[in-house]
């Protein structure tokens, strides 16, 4: 993933292959429904580590580093 939109858009398609609802995964991580759904959408200029940490917990998600090209960045 090279975008905080790409990172957003896989959060989203995890969380609907959980039949998992934005306001269900928003109220446990103690975010608003609205603000996970600009996440996700790629709306947000950006989202904090804790917040994203917590999401991807809830989901079962994690995230692995690795080299990448030096012309992708996170947005």
């Amino acid at each position: 993933m090279q975008t905080l939109q790409e990172l957003g858009e896989a959060v989203a398609m995890r969380r609907r292959s959980l039949g998992l609802k934005q306001g269900d995964v928003a109220a446990q991580v103690g975010i608003a429904q609205a603000t996970l759904s600009r996440f996700e959408l790629g709306k947000l200029p950006e989202f904090g580590s804790r917040k994203l940490l917590a999401v991807l917990a809830v989901l079962g998600m994690e995230l692995q580093f690795g080299e990448g090209a030096a012309s992708g960045s996170l947005d």
